[in-house]
């Protein structure tokens, strides 16, 4: 199987979360992808999540409720351990739809809500660090030419 180039930055959708057009940031040195969540609540077996940011671009009010979560330990780059919640969804590059595991976290003080970690990146892209928007930039191009 041959590995897509990606940069270090992509903006992508997660359509079962009905977000769109969210900037990413593509970090080799995370295992787990991380996104931001507003409001976490445990209930019933099942857990509400609102995606919600005033900060972040396309994160209006959207709820999902999961079925289906698992909780795991992440360790920040600053040596902290923090137990998250783990949900799957999907996530669009270049066209294409993918399983991905997010650990859900509050990113409001980040730059960008999303993380792309290295579970989800290996075997499927290479990362060049001075390339930005590669996915977002092929599928415009290919879109504006439709017919």
């Amino acid at each position: 199987m041959s590995k897509r180039i990606i940069g270090r930055v992509d903006v992508v959708d997660f359509p079962q979360l009905g977000l769109y057009n969210i900037d990413v940031k593509i970090d080799t040195g995370a295992y787990t992808s991380a996104i931001h969540c507003s409001q976490i609540i445990e209930e019933y077996g099942t857990l509400r999540c609102i995606f919600n940011s005033a900060v972040h671009q396309n994160f209006g009010k959207t709820e999902i409720v999961f079925d289906t979560f698992t909780h795991t330990n992440v360790k920040s780059s600053n040596g902290y351990a923090e137990n998250r919640y783990k949900v799957k969804s999907e996530v669009i590059f270049f066209g294409k739809t993918y399983k991905i595991n997010l650990t859900l976290s509050t990113r409001d003080d980040m730059k960008f809500p999303v993380l792309i970690g290295r579970q989800f990146l290996k075997r499927k892209f290479l990362v060049d660090v001075d390339l930005e928007n590669v996915s977002y930039l092929t599928c415009q191009h290919e879109y504006s030419y439709s017919f």
